[in-house]
């Protein structure tokens, strides 16, 4: 937040998990964020990882890669004829998604399931037996959906959406131009009987594995731990959001209020 340091003079860092989410407390985006010593920020992908280093050149960014549980989320004992999305991010065009794939004569006999509102044990069920999911993300930080889709086996249709860009290189991929859903019901029908034995699914899994491991994601932890213990620092209090004598969002208003001539 503008104005507050959670620790003066303790080195920190900024685990930026959304980069289009850095400013959002923010009117006035220079000198972010302000902190004394200036810290470290850590990414979890190499899109938001390479926004971050153009956004605030000043501060060192370190990729460190979401690991995904492919002992969790993986191929279940059968696969079905199943479409599924996350309507969350995009109701609204979830919902056109769901009426063109009910009004396609295509989906006849093709189970369309929306993952809403489900225990995390659903949804990997749900993911183990899909054939293909439909990605519909927006202003992403990375799209920890899309990977435990791939990981789970399905073929994955939809939007890269920002930090999902480099998801969208693994294979069983498809993407999609922007705010398209006529041309992902298309795609996802087209696909929806590619068997469950295909090698793609396997390949799409094993590119996952290989990226997103426990191990790669240690191995870039530690790196990022190592270099931010190299910044200055002296011994003092941190101070955590919760117990904060003010509301923070009222707080950045206060720092940095929209400028009266209308600029932003």
């Amino acid at each position: 937040m503008p104005g507050v340091d959670p620790a003066p003079g303790v080195r920190k860092v900024i685990f930026n998990q959304n980069h289009f989410l850095t400013f959002w407390s923010w009117r006035d985006t220079t000198g972010y964020p302000g902190w004394d010593p200036a810290p470290e920020v850590w990414a979890v992908s190499q899109e938001s990882h390479d926004v971050l280093g153009r956004l605030h050149p000043q501060l060192p960014v370190h990729l460190v890669p979401n690991p995904i549980d492919t002992e969790l989320f993986k191929p279940g004992p059968s696969r079905t004829r199943q479409i599924a999305w996350m309507p969350r991010r995009r109701p609204l065009e979830a919902a056109v998604l769901e009426r063109l794939l009910r009004n396609d004569p295509r989906a006849d006999r093709v189970d369309l399931a929306v993952l809403a509102e489900l225990k995390e044990s659903q949804v990997v069920e749900a993911l183990g037996q899909t054939s293909v999911f439909v990605a519909l993300g927006i202003s992403e930080g990375f799209g920890l959906p899309v990977a435990e889709a791939l990981a789970a086996g399905c073929l994955v249709v939809g939007y890269p959406a920002g930090g999902g860009e480099e998801l969208f290189e693994a294979p069983g991929t498809w993407r999609i131009d922007d705010a398209r859903p006529h041309l992902l019901a298309d795609q996802a029908l087209e696909l929806v009987d590619v068997p469950a034995e295909d090698p793609v699914r396997r390949a799409a899994r094993d590119w996952i594995k290989e990226r997103y491991s426990p191990a790669v994601t240690f191995k870039a932890l530690l790196a990022a731990v190592e270099s931010a213990q190299a910044l200055p620092s002296r011994a003092g209090t941190a101070t955590h959001p919760i117990v904060w004598p003010d509301d923070p969002i009222a707080a950045a208003e206060r720092a940095h209020p929209w400028r009266p001539d209308g600029h932003e």
